[in-house]
């Protein structure tokens, strides 16, 4: 019996004894399907996403998408879907976990772009900057809660009839990738690839500002009508996110004012350390530039599309005929395209999570260079322009798994981009539980002082929260954004290691915690979880 049918079949059945009836299906993909379901205890309707039965065999996984749906679940927020209940039946023969969520009567975000352009050719920009600042609003309380979505994208956000903006599906990303499951493989990628930041491309490690990238994505497509980054393939997407920078939006939509540009810019920087430091801070840009602007029709340039395409991957890490040819990469699988919860309309992939602990909140900061400087145009062979595809998602515009050999591919990338990151950095460094960083002799021009409000608690290091894998592992709280003295005080508690390594920047001030390695939430030994590396601002300005 084909997937379809299968789990077209389940609607008329019953969860968790009887109190859940399943009805309508509201959609499915290669993750999960989505029914409207009855709730005969509380009387009302809600939606009900049953993962499919070749991840419900795998009793760690299961215990694993348990664990993620509990952390959804305490998610409270006018602007995020909520998650009432979750647990695992029987379906089919087959133990089966689901997941029991608020069901929203509206639209996804996508149809009502569509709409847009038919009508207007793309969104209007106060419209587009108020449904971002409400997207933003969620992923901020998520974030606070070390929740990274992974995968936002219109098809992600549903617009109810009143106009609310609702964010779903966070959690099953980090389910998929924690290694307990067969289907997942070192260096898979998770997510949506027109919506990838380039360090999830490059397979690495992500935190908030990886969402934050894929909400500026989402913002230069609904004030364009276009997206960014499109190719005929997921691995050529990629590279376009990690390789090339995209076109201005007002070079599409000409009634857009510079301060749009430039806030959409910064969201797409490829170094996260120049993009905004937290959801809060893009949120309150985005609310600034809506008030500023002054009424106006979007304005099309007939043709205009950008000729970013990524095609250049193909010589970049494929030989010419005649050579060698790698291995293809794996096998490109589509972990859950379900549809919203209405009409039969695709919606959302998977549950994202966390790689990273909690944000505090910044102060919003302009556009000045950040922490590092954005990487150098890599040196591959020249590549043919192609325009991107019309008003919608785009060709390939779900969700991948991209395989391990392609990810490894563009990783090579990745390596690049790593040392064009660490080139010319300070190294001054401290070692030990309570040495001190090297200071610059002397402040600059532009010079910011300490801020010695952001501090963490001791605690955060002497009882650090346990590894959902390993009882013998910690996860590594996030040092990121607070006073060094506070950090040191913290690891000493701990008897812990740490080594400093200074960099200029003012965008913090002296003093701050500009990132870590291992990154937050790591999974590291409680006793000795090794010397840990913290990049600290020194609060003069890049030279």
């Amino acid at each position: 019996m084909s997937q379809d049918g299968a789990h077209g079949r389940y609607a008329g059945q019953a969860l968790a004894g009887g109190r859940y009836q399943l009805r309508d299906l509201l959609g499915e993909g290669g993750m999960a399907s989505v029914h409207l379901a009855y709730d005969a205890v509380l009387d009302r309707q809600v939606a009900i996403k049953t993962l499919h039965s070749e991840l419900g065999r795998e009793q760690a996984f299961r215990e694993r998408f348990r664990r993620e749906a509990q952390a959804v679940a305490k998610l409270t927020h006018t602007n995020i879907v909520s998650v009432f209940d979750t647990g695992e039946d029987d379906l089919a023969g087959l133990a089966t976990p689901y997941i029991v969520m608020e069901y929203i009567e509206g639209r996804p975000l996508g149809s009502v772009l569509d709409e847009d352009v038919r009508q207007y050719g793309a969104m209007p920009a106060d419209k587009a900057l108020k449904v971002t600042a409400d997207v933003l609003a969620a992923l901020d309380i998520s974030h606070e809660m070390g929740l990274v979505h992974r995968d936002i994208k219109p098809g992600n956000v549903m617009m109810t009839k009143r106009g609310v903006v609702k964010v779903m599906d966070f959690g099953i990303a980090r389910a998929m990738q924690s290694g307990v499951t067969s289907m997942t493989q070192t260096g898979m990628v998770v997510g949506t690839p027109q919506y990838l930041s380039p360090e999830q491309a490059l397979g690495r490690g992500v935190d908030a500002r990886s969402d934050l990238y894929s909400v500026g994505i989402m913002l230069f497509q609904l004030v364009t009508g276009r997206l960014p980054f499109d190719a005929d393939s997921p691995l050529a997407i990629a590279y376009a996110h990690v390789q090339e920078e995209p076109v201005a939006a007002s070079s599409i939509n000409r009634s857009l004012p510079p301060v749009m540009d430039a806030l959409i810019a910064r969201a797409l920087k490829k170094n996260p350390n120049e993009r905004f430091p937290t959801a809060e801070a893009m949120r309150d840009e985005c609310l600034r530039v809506a008030a500023s602007l002054q009424t106006a029709a979007p304005s099309i340039v007939p043709g205009a599309a950008p000729t970013q395409s990524g095609s250049g991957v193909g010589s970049a890490v494929f030989p010419p005929v005649g050579q060698a040819t790698p291995a293809p990469p794996g096998p490109v699988q589509t972990p859950y395209q379900p549809g919203p919860y209405g009409p039969r309309t695709p919606a959302p992939a998977a549950y994202g999570y966390p790689q990273q602990g909690g944000y505090q909140t910044p102060p919003p900061a302009g556009y000045a260079p950040q922490a590092a400087q954005t990487p150098p145009p890599y040196t591959i062979s020249p590549q043919t322009a192609t325009q991107a595809s019309g008003p919608g998602a785009g060709r390939n515009n779900k969700p991948v798994i991209i395989g391990s050999v392609a990810v490894s591919l563009v990783a090579v990338i990745g390596l690049v981009v790593a040392l064009a990151m660490n080139n010319g950095s300070n190294d001054n460094k401290a070692q030990g539980g309570g040495s001190s960083a090297s200071t610059s002799s002397s402040h600059r021009a532009g010079y910011r002082g300490p801020d010695t409000t952001r501090r963490i608690d001791k605690a955060k290091c002497t009882q650090p929260q346990e590894s959902y894998d390993d009882a013998s592992k910690v996860s590594l709280p996030d040092f990121r954004y607070k006073d060094i003295t506070s950090v040191k005080a913290c690891f000493q508690a701990a008897g812990w290691q740490y080594k400093i390594k200074k960099e200029d920047d003012n965008t913090w001030g002296d003093g701050t915690v500009l990132d870590q390695f291992p990154s937050a939430t790591t999974d590291v030994d409680k006793k000795d979880p090794g010397t840990v590396e913290l990049t600290v601002s020194s609060g003069n300005p890049p030279q």
